[in-house]
């Protein structure tokens, strides 16, 4: 009443004012809503073994704001008591981008396991030497970054961290990591990696191969409970890994699971299934059905993420991170198509 009489406002024009404002404020968090991913720059890895881009896949990477491609160089196992490169990746000769390419390795935890001092530094020189070597046979632009993505544990985070300053030391390079849930969760068993930089890898919230109602890729609530504490994590420079890609999980009648890659609920409309959910159905007849054997009585439920779950996703994670760009796992015509970004 004292607001109105100062400034000589009718009630009536008062409410009307004070509704319009409301309206205005709505909007703008509708908008807000609606404009969480485009908020923060992006770009993608790439994690198949040939180098090559249909004409979907480099449109959608043309219009990413971040300038550069993440891009999986090969990955390192230990067989047979010694390291070896797994799957070293091809260039298609038709290859074209205007992004830089940050190389990224996967490191199997295994490989880890029992390393002494000099296989630290054998195992860092091989790194650095197959990925520039990779790098001037293919005349890939690369950046001064090598990425290493590994799910170290416990029991293998102190050579871990030694060879991340092994490969600094011997490369010259920026060397980053990524960073998986239950490593920041566990931080005080885990460790804090010696980098300046850490890629959140907000996927793989379960194991699909166990028996659950939740979505194995990306379970919402299992994220928000292990990163709860995000804020007080040591490193602050911190990109985020958001999936896009999807998968069937099938169960035969003894109650084992495979997978198969890029499946979506549209390949759920099949006369030969019956579908028990949106996302889930039934095999009526003996065939094969997406390059598998799938006979009668096999169930196949297909996990994809929406825009929605990313959306949650980035709108908690702004809270626990001041800056942060996305890079979506992973450029592939079959995740890409149809999405806006």
């Amino acid at each position: 009443m004292v607001c109105i009489n100062i400034f000589n406002f009718e009630e009536s024009t008062y409410v009307h004012h004070s509704m319009k404002i409301l309206k205005i404020l709505w909007v703008f968090l509708f908008i807000a809503s609606c404009s969480k991913q485009e908020d923060h720059p992006y770009t993608f890895y790439y994690w198949k073994t040939n180098l090559k881009l249909d004409h979907e896949e480099k449109k959608t990477l043309d219009h990413a704001t971040v300038p550069f491609l993440y891009t999986r160089f090969f990955d390192v196992d230990k067989v047979g008591g010694k390291f070896q490169s797994v799957a070293v990746i091809t260039k298609d000769q038709n290859f074209e981008t205007n992004k830089q390419i940050v190389p990224t390795v996967f490191i199997t935890n295994p490989t880890l396991l029992g390393i002494t001092q000099e296989e630290i530094k054998f195992l860092a020189e091989s790194i650095h030497h197959l990925v520039q070597k990779k790098a001037e046979e293919d005349h890939l632009k690369i950046n001064n970054e090598i990425q290493i993505d590994c799910d170290w544990t416990a029991g293998t985070r102190d050579d871990y961290f030694k060879f991340l300053k092994e490969l600094k030391k011997i490369s010259g390079k920026n060397i980053t990591c990524t960073l998986r849930l239950h490593q920041v969760k566990d931080k005080k068993q885990t460790g804090i990696p010696p980098v300046e930089k850490v890629y959140l890898m907000c996927y793989s919230t379960s194991s699909p191969l166990e028996k659950s109602d939740k979505n194995s890729i990306l379970d919402v609530n299992i994220l928000k409970s292990y990163l709860s504490k995000m804020e007080d994590y040591p490193i602050k420079n911190i990109d985020v890994a958001l999936p896009i890609y999807s998968w069937g999980i099938i169960t035969n009648h003894l109650g084992k699971h495979k997978l198969i890659n890029a499946l979506s609920k549209k390949d759920l409309d099949n006369t030969n299934f019956i579908k028990i959910s949106d996302h889930e159905a039934i095999v009526l007849k003996d065939d094969f059905y997406f390059g598998h054997f799938l006979n009668r009585n096999f169930s196949i439920k297909v996990e994809e993420i929406s825009k929605e779950q990313l959306e949650e996703v980035i709108d908690f994670l702004q809270k626990k991170i001041p800056h942060f760009n996305i890079i979506y796992y992973q450029l592939d015509s079959k995740f890409v198509l149809d999405r806006t970004f």
